[in-house]
């Protein structure tokens, strides 16, 4: 299996598999890290909040940030290690970028365990930069709070996205006001209860959809009212249909290299 704390050379890249559920604990690096799930769904949480890449994103770390890792589905990590003169291309905080045809092609092949020269390496990895300083980032990204009462909150909807219990009802469990909560949850995190909610359920619908589930079936298990409310939800955040993503997904796997 691919280790991700160890340390390498400026560089060097990698590739392993990660079980649905298994994690990787908090770490962080000297160099920044590209990981791009060529199957599966990867989520690296820091102490901002969670970003979640299915088989067609890609996760950017910059160095020195602790993040931790968790695979949903059989998870093939390709990983690249970029040297500190290059992160200055790419964006100082934690990211995630869709992965067009090019560069997907770009990171399998960096990453396949074959011996190259300097040169090969350090042209291949100067398209990996310019593919990625012209995208703009598609975050998947849910922040998460410093308050114990809203932690509290959403450690509910972390353990069940299903959840429909209302603001004031949970709010009973963490000790505070549907008003207290409304207001921290806009404070902290600059989003809605109901915005929170929606994302996360839409994080989760992301890993469901790749393990092949149809989109009612996703709409249901996840607590939308629904297939139509999940598709306007899935939309917003995504920026297109459970289905086309869904199509999508199939038409980027991989070749096996």
């Amino acid at each position: 299996m691919l280790e991700f704390r160890q340390s390498l050379p400026p560089g060097d890249t990698g590739r392993g598999s990660l079980a649905h559920g298994q994690t990787v604990g908090p770490h962080s690096h000297v160099r920044g890290q590209l990981l791009y799930p060529s199957t599966g769904a990867l989520a690296t949480t820091t102490e901002r909040g969670t970003w979640v890449a299915p088989a067609n994103r890609i996760t950017w770390t910059p160095p020195g940030f602790e993040h931790s890792h968790r695979a949903y589905g059989e998870t093939d990590v390709r990983r690249i290690d970029l040297p500190v003169r290059l992160c200055r291309f790419l964006p100082a905080l934690p990211s995630v970028f869709a992965v067009t045809p090019l560069l997907r092609e770009v990171l399998l092949a960096l990453s396949d365990g074959r011996a190259r020269e300097p040169g090969p390496r350090r042209r291949l990895r100067g398209l990996i930069i310019d593919e990625l300083t012209d995208a703009e980032p598609q975050e998947i990204y849910l922040p998460e709070p410093a308050d114990d009462r809203l932690r509290t909150v959403t450690a509910l909807l972390h353990a069940d996205p299903s959840n429909s219990a209302t603001l004031r009802e949970l709010g009973r469990t963490a000790g505070a006001s549907e008003r207290v909560l409304t207001r921290l949850f806009q404070d902290e995190l600059g989003v809605s209860f109901r915005q929170w909610r929606s994302m996360l359920r839409v994080q989760h619908a992301l890993v469901l959809l790749g393990d092949g589930h149809a989109v009612t079936t996703v709409s249901s298990r996840l607590g939308w009212a629904n297939p139509t409310s999940f598709i306007e939800a899935f939309v917003a955040v995504v920026g297109e249909t459970p289905g086309r993503y869904q199509a999508g997904l199939r038409r980027s796997q991989p070749c096996t290299y």
